[in-house]
């Protein structure tokens, strides 16, 4: 499984990158799933429901299941909060796992950067920064510069640091 990141500041647009980039790497054929962090307290589940009511009365972990998904929803309570490479591990592998955030692990990231944001690179200062995807041209960068309003050339970009290749899929073949 290849692992690729997206990282920069609030409302730099990485969100709205990776919603671009499944769709197209989905249309070339690849399997791919996301990994987010979130930096602050959040909770996919909705109080009243069963499973809330689950987790509320103590429940270490609650699994939901229908006919349309299936979630594991997992409390850390006095534990540390999980490692990329523990959840890694429990992840079903593809082709691609795009990763927005956990931006101090050591997988190939690609910055989001918009000047207008007054905020800072990141890039200078990680290593693991390929590559800076932008609005708007920056002078000086020690990594390639693609244009972020172009998603075919972020797509192929990844695709060929990843040594990723396009898969035939039944409505081409």
């Amino acid at each position: 499984m290849k692992v690729f990141g997206l990282v920069g500041w609030h409302n730099s647009g990485k969100t709205t990158l990776i919603v671009q980039l499944i769709d197209r790497f989905v249309g070339l054929g690849l399997s791919v799933s996301t990994m987010k962090h979130g930096h602050h307290e959040f909770d996919i589940d909705q109080p009243g429901k069963d499973s809330h009511r689950h987790r509320a009365a103590g429940a270490t972990e609650v699994l939901i299941s229908s006919s349309q998904r299936w979630a594991l929803m997992h409390e850390n309570r006095a534990e540390p909060e999980a490692s990329m490479d523990w959840l890694l591990e429990r992840i079903t592998p593809v082709d691609l796992l795009l990763v927005e955030g956990f931006k101090r692990d050591r997988h190939p990231k690609l910055e989001v950067h918009r000047p207008g944001l007054g905020q800072p690179l990141l890039c200078p200062n990680d290593p693991t920064i390929v590559a800076v995807a932008s609005d708007a041209a920056l002078e000086g960068l020690a990594v390639p510069l693609l244009d972020l309003n172009d998603i075919e050339s972020v797509v192929w970009f990844i695709m060929a640091h990843l040594g990723l290749q396009a898969r035939p899929t039944n409505a081409s073949a």
